[in-house]
């Protein structure tokens, strides 16, 4: 049967059958003619799927715009939109994809062709394919030698909350602290509300989309409580703990703070680094500071900064050196129970 329109609050939806396929779903619309529209749209991509097959009429652009619409990220889209612009998808491979890098940017490294032109690429045709317009693909990623992360020390830290806290900036020393402090990415730092944050306690909520929706209650040590309840603010809890709206609008700022404290130009991502880097030196498993840091699994710590490790000199302890008298890099079996916050 054609699909029909009901009410759910404001918002019109369909349901029906259409090609022996169930549909239901929301238009999204508040109008009626507008609703009707879409669903009739909805009628007709149904129709073509099974007369003529997947992908046969959906092109990378309509692709494009109806993942735009659904609120995805659209970070590089332009320059993918501009290059493919009415191509069928059908005429998509994964080698066309890996040709169409070189293309868009032909002078950067493998890593930023992964980054810039494959992973977007690959998302938009596999959002097509969840939505029955066409099969979904596969891109295989350029090889590339990821570059050794460089991290934030305590002592950086140390040196760039000073001078921000000179410059009148003592959101920006919060920001900085609680960062290499719990481990948060700039984008869950920034989203950041007071509702998420109970000083008493020393925990923070954070949250995050990609690649699907999660939370985690990241403990605060001391000292990023004490950063924290230092930030000038009505502490409203709608309200945004640092006070930027998006990375672009610290970046500068940041930039400016390390230039006047005379230490390196590192990226506010860095204290991300740095949390995993200073966990790992100080003897903690990788199990845990994967828990206590947000990362998947304890083999992406492991894999991304075992470069912390590299002490040719840890095999003393086969002899029973004193590692921590010696300053040596310490052993990832060392598994002694230890609190994070110390």
């Amino acid at each position: 049967m054609p699909l029909k329109l009901y009410r759910r609050g404001k918002v019109w939806h369909y349901r029906g059958t259409v090609a022996n396929r169930r549909l239901r779903g929301s238009t999204g619309a508040q109008d009626k003619a507008i609703a009707q529209r879409i669903a009739a749209e909805v009628e007709n991509r149904a129709w073509r799927s099974h007369l003529d097959g997947p992908a046969t009429n959906v092109t990378m652009a309509q692709a494009a715009i109806a993942y735009r619409e659904a609120g995805k990220a659209t970070r590089f889209l332009e320059e993918i939109e501009d290059h493919w612009k009415d191509t069928p998808i059908r005429e998509i491979t994964g080698e066309a994809v890996r040709l169409s890098a070189r293309k868009i940017y032909p002078h950067v490294s493998a890593a930023t062709w992964n980054r810039q032109v494959l992973t977007p690429t690959k998302a938009i045709i596999n959002y097509a394919a969840e939505l029955g317009w066409c099969s979904p693909i596969r891109i295989r990623k350029f090889d590339h030698d990821p570059a050794t992360k460089a991290p934030a020390t305590l002592e950086w830290v140390n040196a760039f909350a000073t001078q921000a806290t000179k410059d009148r900036l003592p959101h920006l020393a919060a920001l900085c602290l609680f960062m290499f402090g719990t481990a948060a990415r700039i984008s869950e730092a920034l989203r950041l509300q007071w509702r998420d944050v109970d000083l008493s306690k020393g925990t923070a909520r954070l949250y995050g989309f990609k690649p699907r929706p999660w939370a985690r209650i990241a403990h605060m040590p001391p000292r990023v409580v004490a950063a924290l309840a230092n930030i000038p603010s009505n502490r409203d809890p709608e309200n945004t703990v640092f006070g930027y709206a998006e990375r672009s609008s610290a970046a500068k700022v940041w930039a400016n703070v390390a230039k006047r404290a005379k230490i390196a130009n590192l990226s506010p991502h860095c204290c991300r680094h740095g949390f995993a880097t200073t966990m790992l030196r100080a003897g903690y498993d990788v199990a845990t500071i994967a828990k206590r840091g947000g990362w998947k699994d304890a083999a992406t710590v492991l894999r991304t900064y075992s470069h912390a490790l590299d002490d040719v000199t840890v095999t003393d302890a086969i002899f029973g050196t004193d590692l921590a008298q010696n300053e040596r890099a310490p052993n990832l079996n060392h598994r002694k129970e230890r609190k994070i916050s110390k």
